[in-house]
């Protein structure tokens, strides 16, 4: 029987947000009139990428990595997270295929800046951005969202297990 070496991952997040920007999403600054609201710095993309790249990996999840609890993450920037999180699911063996992302936000508007999101996330995981898909939907003025009380963000991981010299000699 084969195995096989493709795995799924699913991350998902919400914060609320304040007056005053930036918006951090997607580890750029978005021009924008609110701000997420978080213990580290509320990037709910890199929050839900990071989620989703944990549970491909069956290795938890953020809040267990970087609690909220812990003085030593208050503010903290979110790409740190994503790249320390991605180097664990590196160690276990792991490396990206793909990971698909959807920001739900009435406002700001995200089509001139998803191309500077999608190149981030690349660079972080040391991927090429045709890996990475950015997409953003409005709340249609319905509920939290479409209130502009909330910003959510969902993100699909695929992850492979890496070929290691053993495997090669197999």
């Amino acid at each position: 029987m084969q195995r096989t070496t493709l795995r799924v991952g699913l991350g998902h997040d919400t914060h609320r947000l304040g007056e005053g920007g930036p918006l951090v999403l997607g580890g750029i600054e978005i021009p924008h009139d609110r701000h997420a609201i978080g213990h580290s710095d509320a990037d709910v993309l890199l929050h839900a990428l990071t989620d989703a790249l944990l549970g491909a990996a069956a290795l938890g999840d953020i809040g267990e990595l970087f609690p909220d609890t812990a003085a030593e993450n208050r503010g903290r920037c979110s790409k740190e997270m994503l790249r320390l999180a991605y180097d664990r699911v590196r160690a276990a063996g792991f490396g990206v295929v793909n990971v698909d992302c959807v920001v739900f936000a009435q406002r700001p508007k995200l089509g001139p800046h998803k191309r500077r999101i999608q190149e981030t996330i690349a660079e972080l995981l040391a991927v090429p951005a045709s890996q990475i898909g950015v997409k953003a939907k409005t709340g249609e003025l319905v509920g939290p969202v479409g209130r502009e009380e909330a910003i959510m963000a969902e993100c699909v991981a695929v992850v492979e297990r890496l070929e290691t010299a053993d495997d090669k000699a197999a």
